[in-house]
């Protein structure tokens, strides 16, 4: 494929290229040579089915679904959404698979093609057989920004390589279009509105000379809007099993029996940390090597008693490695002795704060207003009043009265009511209302922090006198993240009401790094 993805596609760092037999060398882009319809598929080089499962072990199942779903030459398809884990051969498969079927498709990453722009160009130019080049100065074939615009170019370049593969014996009039990595478009600028654009792209184009095929690695519960679309149909990837992991990695192997001895030892143990193809292959890669030193020929056939000593020279070096395969830095900061270092591999009560952390960023409304909407769920609405009294919060100072078994049992039975009913809904009255609360308890203390010390260079005052600006924004960020949910409207009140998805952890959290009180204001049954 002469176009401007086709040389990653056979180059791909995925399972199938280390495991396919068939290896395409990929010449540097030729500016004499014309791009011509040919150059959307795989040309002559396609391979059997036996070939074709015998690339893939463990992926027989999904390979035979596809090509059910995509049907004989020119069956119009619906949308085929493929999704699974990273490192299960959703690409491969679906590439590999149109190679087989010596079929038409164009091919995009949303990894690669990062904005919609880039995307939307990158079809065009592989379906217009434009290359980007320095005799047009490494340009587009059309501009486009916007997905109306998109549709009718996409539209107009479809109808020419139709009518060009009229023409064409063996192809068909049917043309594929393959987009990865669907789900890295949720972290674009209007990632959601061009997700909606590609589900129901079959429906607004009405072609159905075009079958559009959508790689994803979440599930399809994460793309559903209020917005109607057709529902794709639907194929998943389950991750490898043990003896699917044992296949792919005897492959191309010039000792089998050393290798296969090898992965008794290491396969099982880092199958219960993980299960994807590329870690994997990086740790084995250097243990092999360390399996192997003690050997002069690496042709031999291990028996018992060499099997027994291997392991004993590879078994001091299993332990790291577990530790080390999902180690975000293996190197120690430049400050660190090897007794500070030691001290760190013991948790200490610094390194579980430190745990305690927040990942994401949040400002400081939105954190209130988290925590406002985990009490609104939490706490029953008739306790408001004395909770957010002006003393601040319930009374810990209460008299301790001898506790029954009759209400102890009350209590415990009490508890595992809130649990099955789980978080309550509130209206969003009472949400700003709480929040009004604890927005001037945080207000108020950090107050009284600022009268022992100057004045706070980090701009508080400014932060605290836009606080409560952009409330019901942050409320509706809050609902588009999934810390809020809509949980319908009150037949009696008429308004929608929220309820909160945070547990109780995060929510600990996000008070720690506000220095709020919340166990203060929890209601404890």
């Amino acid at each position: 494929m002469a176009r401007e993805e086709s040389s990653k596609v056979t180059r791909r760092s995925t399972r199938s290229s280390s495991s396919a037999s068939v290896t395409v060398e990929n010449p540097e882009p030729n500016e004499s040579h014309s791009p011509t319809i040919d150059d959307l598929t795989f040309g002559e080089e396609s391979i059997t089915l036996d070939a074709l499962l015998s690339n893939f072990p463990g992926r027989r199942s999904q390979i035979l679904d596809f090509i059910r779903l995509i049907g004989p030459l020119d069956c119009p398809i619906l949308p085929i959404m493929v999704y699974g884990s990273a490192s299960t051969g959703k690409s491969s498969v679906v590439l590999q698979t149109l190679r087989h079927l010596n079929r038409p498709f164009v091919y995009s990453s949303s990894r690669t093609c990062y904005n919609p722009r880039i995307l939307f160009e990158s079809i065009l130019n592989q379906l217009l057989l434009h290359r980007k080049c320095s005799s047009n100065g490494y340009s587009s074939a059309k501009r486009c920004d916007k997905p109306s615009d998109f549709v009718n170019l996409l539209r107009e370049a479809l109808s020419n390589v139709i009518g060009t593969l009229d023409s064409a014996s063996g192809k068909g009039k049917m043309v594929y279009l393959v987009i990865d990595n669907v789900d890295l478009i949720k972290y674009w600028d209007k990632g959601s509105m061009i997700l909606q654009f590609l589900f129901s792209l079959y429906t607004v184009l009405k072609m159905p000379q075009l079958g559009i095929m959508l790689i994803s690695g979440l599930p399809p519960d994460v793309y559903y809007s209020n917005m109607g679309y057709t529902d794709p149909l639907l194929l998943y990837f389950p991750e490898y099993s043990e003896d699917d992991l044992r296949l792919i990695f005897l492959r191309n192997q010039a000792n089998k029996k050393l290798y296969s001895a090898f992965l008794d030892v290491v396969l099982r143990p880092f199958c219960r940390v993980t299960r994807r193809v590329e870690e994997l292959s990086t740790t084995f890669s250097s243990l092999f090597r360390k399996y192997c030193e003690p050997l002069d020929d690496l042709g031999v056939s291990p028996n018992e008693e060499m099997k027994r000593r291997l392991y004993s020279h590879l078994k001091p070096l299993i332990a790291p490695c577990l530790n080390e395969i999902f180690r975000v830095s293996s190197h120690p900061h430049d400050g660190d002795t090897r007794g500070e270092r030691r001290q760190k591999v013991n948790y200490s009560s610094e390194t579980r704060e430190e745990l305690e952390v927040l990942d994401f960023h949040m400002s400081s409304s939105a954190k209130y207003l988290l925590i406002a909407a985990f009490l609104a769920s939490r706490n029953p609405a008739t306790l408001d009043a004395s909770m957010f009294d002006s003393t601040g919060g319930m009374d810990n100072r209460k008299r301790k009265r001898k506790v029954s078994e009759k209400s102890m049992e009350k209590k415990e039975i009490a508890e595992q009511e809130a649990v099955m009913k789980g978080p309550g809904s509130f209206p969003l009255e009472r949400l700003l209302a709480i929040f009004q609360c604890i927005a001037s308890v945080g207000d108020s203390s950090f107050g009284e922090e600022g009268e022992e010390e100057e004045e706070d260079p980090t701009g508080y005052d400014r932060e605290s006198n836009n606080l409560m600006s952009d409330i019901l924004l942050q409320v509706s960020s809050l609902c588009d993240a999934n810390f809020l949910v809509k949980s319908g409207s009150c037949p009696l009140e008429g308004s929608i009401r929220y309820r909160s998805m945070v547990s109780e952890d995060l929510a600990l959290k996000v008070a720690r790094s506000l220095s709020f009180p919340l166990a203060k204001y929890l209601y404890r049954r």
